[in-house]
């Protein structure tokens, strides 16, 4: 156990050295102990979230192959399948339980442990720097390196606390030790990475949303040259710090050398954002903004030109990746029943919504899209909170601007970018499994099925909305309920949730096409649910203080 909670540590040990001898370093303990107490629910959060998610996942996938025959069917279509390679990783000792929980989980999991590296180091580097914060620290006794130092030190602390319970829900299934270690280290390294690689990328970017968009093009890079290399045998992988910690082979004959590019690889990054912030001033980015027009567009002087300007790169990368997305899995859809097989527990999870199994892949399949796509929806519709505290809102509503049109503008742009999103998502599929079956039509029917959670979306940026107006300081529960909302669409069967507590996800109240025909009535229900939502919001912002 110990493996676990200290190697990813490795990327601050340095610095916790050097923080004894270096004024540049000075008050970093004591940022320490504020950042865990600040956080602590956030953190709390984060490590129990994740742990869950694997140990539902892996036991999930236990009760689905609960022979050795089961898990040697399932095995036997993935060997060649170059788009689930792609998607879930290489694929090593997936004919035993260990395995398989690890392919299972695939890149999927790694994502995750990187975006929490990524927003909590980001969040208290450029974050608290963008807002003023880290000027008052600075301006006490407080050292050059330490908010780095003491953001990356909680941030990996996390990490290695989450890679214990990893291993640790691993054990409870009776898994490897050696291979369940392995993966708890390979798991909580690989955030630790991207923990040190949003210390540099808060460098070069005065803005955190850039910065937080540089560190998340990195990640979708190692994603994307992991799986060129997995498909193309393996060289490629190399290159990728995701394939570094694949590589380690949990529970298929560990390696543990390269865990050590990892390391090595944080402590190079570490030692770059060190040396990046003594040549930038602080405030400032290493890269300037380009300079703006000398007078702004006609659109940007409107409401809504100014809404869809802020929002409009996370429109783009959002429908981008979610269309990518549904490209691999429209990819699959002609080999659901090979990797079905005969595995009876699989077959009925996929078929719940009912009709044949393709087509209730793809409903699943959407589902899950959907869920994803109202990270969109929430973070965009939060938007509006983010803009007030940052004092942003005000000098626009002191203006003839009202706050209906203010909050309205940025609601509308929310509304139409969870439903582009959706539409891209459906068009990666629909085009994918299109071409494989040559048949033109899937990209409407598939596309069309995916627009029908449009509605589902549109209650979540109303409940955003509501939040905002009415008790702001509560916004961010929203994501309770995506959470929630997840859990029910992915979960649900296996949880043997009641029907009261599934029918308080919208998602639930979708029709599941392209299984199901169209029935307007559920979709009509939720428009005036979230129309209902987002009216109490505006009422609620028109009567409250701003910035309250």
């Amino acid at each position: 156990m110990t493996a676990v909670a200290t190697a990813p540590d490795a990327g601050v040990g340095a610095a916790r050295r050097a923080a004894h001898r270096s004024p540049t370093f000075a008050g970093t303990w004591t940022l320490v102990r504020f950042l865990a107490r600040l956080d602590r629910v956030r953190l709390a959060l984060w490590v129990v979230g994740v742990a869950l998610l694997v140990l539902s996942s892996a036991v999930s996938i236990d009760e689905l192959y609960p022979t050795q025959a089961d898990l040697t069917a399932a095995a036997e279509p993935l060997y060649d399948n170059a788009a689930v390679i792609a998607l879930q990783g290489p694929t090593y000792a997936i004919d035993t339980l260990g395995g398989n929980i690890v392919f299972n989980l695939g890149g999927f999991g790694y994502v995750v442990m990187g975006l929490m590296g990524m927003f909590l180091v980001g969040r208290h580097t450029r974050g608290d720097e963008e807002q003023g914060r880290t000027e008052l620290l600075r301006a006490t006794i407080v050292g050059r390196n330490a908010p780095v130092t003491a953001a990356l030190v909680v941030t990996s602390a996390a990490l290695a606390a989450l890679g214990v319970l990893i291993t640790l829900s691993m054990l409870s299934l009776d898994l490897p030790v050696t291979g369940s270690i392995s993966y708890g280290v390979a798991m909580a390294a690989f955030g630790v990475f991207f923990a040190a690689v949003t210390a540099v990328t808060a460098q070069v970017s005065e803005h955190n949303r850039a910065s937080y968009g540089i560190a998340g093009a990195a990640l979708g890079a190692s994603f994307v040259v992991r799986a060129v290399g997995d498909v193309s045998g393996g060289t490629l992988s190399w290159l990728s710090p995701m394939g570094w910690a694949q590589s380690m082979k949990p529970y298929a004959g560990e390696r543990w050398w390269p865990l050590l590019l990892l390391v090595g690889a944080t402590i190079g990054l570490v030692a770059a954002a060190y040396a990046l912030i003594g040549r930038r001033d602080l405030g400032s980015g290493l890269v300037a903004p380009r300079p703006g027009r000398a007078t702004a567009t006609p659109g940007l002087t409107r409401p809504g030109g100014l809404a869809l300007r802020l929002h409009r790169a996370p429109i783009i990368s959002w429908s981008v990746g979610l269309a990518l997305t549904g490209i691999a899995y429209g990819s699959l859809g002609e080999d659901v029943d090979d990797i079905i097989g005969d595995n009876e527990e699989m077959a009925e999870i996929i078929t719940q919504a009912g009709g044949e199994i393709t087509d209730s892949y793809f409903a699943s399949s959407l589902l899950m899209l959907a869920v994803i796509a109202g990270g969109f929806a929430i973070s965009s519709s939060l938007r509006m909170r983010s803009e007030e505290t940052a004092g942003r809102a005000e000098p626009l509503l002191a203006s003839h601007l009202s706050r209906t049109a203010w909050m309205a503008s940025h609601m509308t742009v929310a509304a139409l970018g969870s439903l582009a999103i959706v539409a891209a998502a459906g068009i990666g599929m629909g085009a994918t499994y299109g071409i494989i079956v040559a048949d033109a039509n899937e990209v409407v029917r598939l596309t069309a099925a995916a627009l029908g959670f449009t509605p589902a979306l549109w209650v979540l940026v109303g409940l955003v909305t509501a939040l905002f107006g009415l008790v702001p300081r509560a916004s961010a529960a929203a994501w309770g309920v995506l959470a929630w909302c997840g859990i029910v669409g992915f979960l649900g069967e296996l949880l043997d949730l009641p029907q009261w507590a599934r029918d308080l996800s919208p998602f639930e109240h979708v029709p599941r096409m392209p299984v199901d025909g169209v029935d307007w009535l559920p979709l009509g229900v939720l428009t005036i649910v979230a129309a209902g939502l987002a009216l109490a919001g505006l009422a609620g912002f028109r009567r409250r203080d701003a910035g309250y």
